[in-house]
């Protein structure tokens, strides 16, 4: 009985020994009835269910964490397609016009010829603040410039290495400078703002052409029309590249990363048409008209140039220091 009773407690231990060494693992080996795919999820799910696709940040703002959405793609064309044509045509076209007006206009002479004898046009605080402004604005559109067409244009000429350094330097000038040039764009909107209001003289003068076609000289005072339509393009202009420039430079403190392809949709945009708007400027104030430098060179300018451009304010600074200018100058030469 003891026999039998120890064949028992055998044949037990031999048959768990036999479902633990095979009949476990083999079922754990059984393939799954689930489909491996059912919880795999397409890209184009994922937009559909939801607009965005988060990741997990550490820092506190989570916005930070949109890791792709469905805008962002429309962005990149922007920034790699779009804005290249877009400030391709619009700063080469200005290079052409201007070239073409330049050759058939040529500079406009001070008509009646120069008077020998000055007027104080601009304070030297102003000739400051708008070549400090100035100064900020080339190395601003340049360094600009080189991020949207640095990588195509400037690297196969000067190979990644050089590139790489004047890109870093650059995006430093751009970051930097951009707070100098702000508070000019400031200092010019309560400078002048007295003198750019829009009236009647302007819709004239550009009725007349400004001057600029034949060898008419439309009356104006201190700011013509022109000068008027560059002022609030800085103004405004300036205002919004600074603006958007800032919500760029400290990302996601205002808005989430839509906002920030907003504002560097608006930033590129205006940014490039400004660069075009100021090389006419600078064209006019250099070799598109005689004497014209001078005002923010030296601050003054000829009392002939200022008769034939600005014949309104002339007369009010004449008026206000008692001289009847009208007697001391010398005869206009009639235009032909």
């Amino acid at each position: 009985m003891a026999s039998f009773a120890r064949y028992v407690r055998f044949a037990a231990c031999v048959w768990t020994l036999f479902f633990i060494v095979l009949v476990v693992p083999a079922s754990a080996q059984q393939p799954s009835r689930v489909d491996p795919n059912a919880s795999a999820v397409t890209e184009q799910k994922l937009f559909q269910e939801q607009d965005r696709i988060h990741g997990r940040v550490s820092i506190p703002d989570q916005r930070s964490g949109v890791l792709e959405q469905p805008a962002g793609r429309d962005w990149r064309h922007f920034r790699d397609v779009t804005l290249r044509w877009i400030g391709g045509i619009a700063i080469l076209g200005m290079l052409a016009i201007l070239s073409i007006f330049y050759l058939a206009r040529g500079m406009v002479r001070i008509q009646s010829g120069r008077s020998g004898r000055t007027i104080v046009r601009f304070s030297a605080f102003e000739r400051f603040v708008h070549w400090m402004t100035a100064t900020c604005f080339i190395i601003l559109a340049i360094s600009g410039l080189n991020i949207t067409f640095g990588r195509p244009l400037l690297l196969p000429l000067i190979g990644f290495a050089a590139f790489s350094e004047w890109s870093q330097w650059a995006k430093y000038a751009h970051n930097y400078l951009s707070f100098p040039f702000t508070i000019g764009v400031i200092l010019i909107f309560l400078m002048w703002i007295a003198g750019n209001i829009p009236n009647k003289v302007d819709v004239e003068w550009l009725k007349r052409g400004g001057g600029m076609v034949g060898h008419d000289h439309p009356p104006a005072y201190r700011f013509n029309a022109g000068q008027k339509a560059v002022y609030w393009i800085v103004v405004v202009g300036g205002g919004a590249v600074a603006a958007t420039g800032y919500q760029l430079m400290f990302p996601f403190y205002l808005t989430g990363i839509e906002g920030m392809q907003l504002a560097h949709v608006v930033h590129a945009v205006v940014s490039v048409l400004f660069v075009a708007v100021m090389l006419a400027h600078i064209y006019i104030g250099t070799i598109g008209m005689e004497g014209a430098f001078e005002a923010m060179g030296e601050g003054t300018v000829d009392l002939n140039w200022a008769r034939e451009h600005h014949s309104l304010w002339l007369d009010e600074q004449n008026a206000r220091t008692g001289v009847n200018e009208t007697h001391r100058r010398p005869s206009a030469t009639p235009a032909e």
